[in-house]
């Protein structure tokens, strides 16, 4: 069964008050016709899950510059000022993350576990108010998993059936925020008939995958 429709069907499932993973790193990899379709819908009070803010007019900056997220947890955020300066008045709660410990935070959510233990952040900011364990004489802090409702990302091709091939750099986040939301949508570059793909070559499995749109070629 096909999964491929479009982005205006997709762009249903997708509400005011939700949490989002958004693919890309410096917006490589990011599905930009959604964060497009998002804003057009007029959706608002998101928490977005991604690597960084981007750029204000690329990747998840928009949504930013538009004034659509309530809360983004994030490895940086200093390519986007207007996210600073909603952070410093109050308008955005920013939740930053060594970008290590993000992606394993992104896996565990995706692997159903309790969360991952690592020295990173202790004795710093970091580490207040977390649960610190200790391994055979050595401190960790536990850092809890990160799931979503939705995760938006981005492949270089995909075929009907959903399997995923990631061009390069892009491929970042996008593999690990497929195996930790409830809906996945995808926006490929390309959309070949199922079988096309070399099984050797999948990336992220169809079964994974919810829905496929037909992205702009870059």
């Amino acid at each position: 069964m096909s999964k491929v429709t479009t982005i205006e069907q997709t762009v249903k499932d997708v509400h005011a008050g939700m949490t989002l993973m958004i693919g890309g790193f410096l917006g490589v990899g990011t599905p930009e016709l959604f964060i497009d379709a998002l804003i057009d819908k007029g959706i608002k009070d998101l928490t977005i899950i991604a690597n960084d803010t981007a750029f204000p007019d690329k990747g998840v900056g928009k949504l930013v510059v538009e004034g659509r997220l309530k809360k983004a947890i994030v490895s940086h955020i200093g390519t986007n000022p207007e996210t600073g300066r909603q952070m410093n008045t109050g308008k955005l709660e920013v939740e930053l993350v060594p970008q290590g410990t993000l992606a394993e935070r992104i896996r565990a959510g995706g692997a159903g576990l309790g969360g991952v233990l690592t020295p990173t952040g202790l004795g710093t900011i970091v580490a207040e108010g977390k649960t610190v364990i200790n391994v055979d004489g050595k401190d960790f802090l536990l850092e809890k998993p990160l799931q979503a409702d939705v995760a938006l990302i981005k492949a270089h091709t995909a075929d009907t059936a959903g399997n995923l091939i990631f061009h390069r750099s892009a491929r970042n986040f996008n593999p690990l925020m497929a195996m930790a939301a409830k809906v996945v949508i995808v926006e490929a570059e390309n959309i070949v008939d199922a079988g096309q793909i070399d099984p050797d070559q999948v990336m992220t499995p169809g079964i994974l995958v919810n829905y496929i749109v037909q992205g702009r070629r870059e």
